[in-house]
């Protein structure tokens, strides 16, 4: 029996959501927030000819509304959609609809380009982005709102409130950054527009993944799919999950039979704390994620540095390379030896745990995590106060 997809009404659609702010997108590898470069070219992008000949301009329902591609009638499109009709039910007649409605958006494509030659990674000058007065006050204010919640999360999944919200801190300022792209319209672009790059096939495959993803979701909830806004690789909500991340992780944690990720604080919060159970967090690890450390001249620890996002070296191993640490960490764990770039200043070392790399499954990248756990920190010692 074929399954419609026409919308159902959704009360939660009535939330209009804003623009993002660096690439945690994440979920997919891809971080959802733009950076303040990201942004100037994005504008720069927007303002740019279209990759693909355009016929009209989309009605300007939302920020970044894209152009007119026949998208429908595209030879990879249609078995595309011939798949989602035979594996999943859909009706094919209405998904000709759906994507003749689908705009190519040339922002994506520029935004997934790699960023020209600037300067080295400097750690301390990411981390000025995220901890800061107006992201701090604004997550004392999210966890005073819901502390039910989080600690509900923390007693079921032991993952501490912080950690939580720090991801959502940095993700989207509780919210307040959720994204302004149509999801379709991103999906479609990169699923088949995307920029000549030597992972370009991998990555519209991935993006396939995605767009299936989003429909299922859509349909799942009754929900529209063009009414769904997201970053510009296609993450939604507060905590900026891709659609496959929804539909494998995503929990109804304020149990009113629905998931969602755009409004429900509750939702958001439980789906954080599983997608990092189910990715390693473990709750009898030691509180302490990260132990700064020094390295010695003779540089033999190198070798243990970009090994992999896990931990996997004993700390005498680590030791007997030239590695000191500060505060000594429990014994019989296992660690990474991360570093953190400070430009021309002298680089940050640390031993990270397998929690501390289960927060790079969100987003692969010790900046990021770091900036995790530094937020929650910061929120934390404020709410103390």
């Amino acid at each position: 029996m074929r399954r419609s997809l026409l919308p159902i009404t959704y009360p939660a659609l009535s939330l209009l959501l804003s623009l993002p702010l660096c690439l945690a997108t994440a979920h997919a590898g891809e971080n959802s927030n733009i950076s303040a470069a990201d942004r100037a070219r994005a504008v720069r992008a927007a303002k740019a000819p279209a990759a693909k000949a355009t016929v009209k301009k989309a009605p300007a329902k939302f920020d970044f509304e894209g152009e007119f591609v026949d998208y429908a009638n595209w030879k990879d499109v249609r078995a595309f959609l011939d798949d989602m009709a035979a594996r999943h039910g859909f009706d094919r007649a209405e998904l000709d609809t759906l994507f003749g409605k689908v705009r190519y958006v040339d922002t994506t494509v520029q935004l997934m380009k790699p960023a020209p030659p600037g300067k080295p990674k400097n750690w301390q000058a990411y981390s000025a982005r995220f901890i800061e007065p107006v992201r701090i006050n604004a997550g004392v204010k999210f966890w005073d709102e819901n502390a039910e919640a989080l600690a509900r999360a923390e007693r079921e999944y032991g993952v501490p409130a912080e950690i939580i919200v720090g991801i959502i801190g940095v993700e989207t300022v509780y919210g307040r950054n959720t994204g302004r792209f149509r999801v379709l319209d991103a999906l479609t672009t990169l699923a088949f527009s995307y920029p000549e790059s030597p992972t370009r096939a991998a990555r519209m495959e991935f993006f396939k993944g995605e767009l299936e993803n989003a429909l299922l979701f859509a349909r799942k909830d009754g929900i529209d799919p063009l009414t769904l806004l997201g970053s510009y690789a296609g993450a939604i909500g507060l905590p900026q999950f891709m659609p496959s991340s929804i539909m494998k992780y995503a929990v109804d944690f304020d149990g009113d039979s629905h998931i969602d990720l755009r409004n429900s604080t509750a939702d958001a919060i439980g789906s954080v704390a599983h997608f990092l159970v189910e990715h390693g967090w473990r709750r009898d690890a030691p509180a302490t994620s990260v132990y700064p450390v020094t390295v010695s001249a003779s540089r033999a620890w190198e070798k243990f540095i970009g090994q992999g996002l896990q931990a996997k070296y004993r700390l005498d191993e680590l030791q007997a390379a030239g590695v000191s640490v500060v505060a000594a960490p429990p014994p019989n764990m296992l660690f990474g030896l991360i570093d953190l770039q400070n430009g021309s200043e002298a680089t940050e070392y640390s031993l990270a745990t397998n929690n501390f790399f289960a927060i790079t499954q969100y987003n692969r990248s010790y900046f990021y995590a770091m900036s995790v756990i530094d937020l929650g920190k910061a929120i934390s010692q404020v709410r103390a106060r």
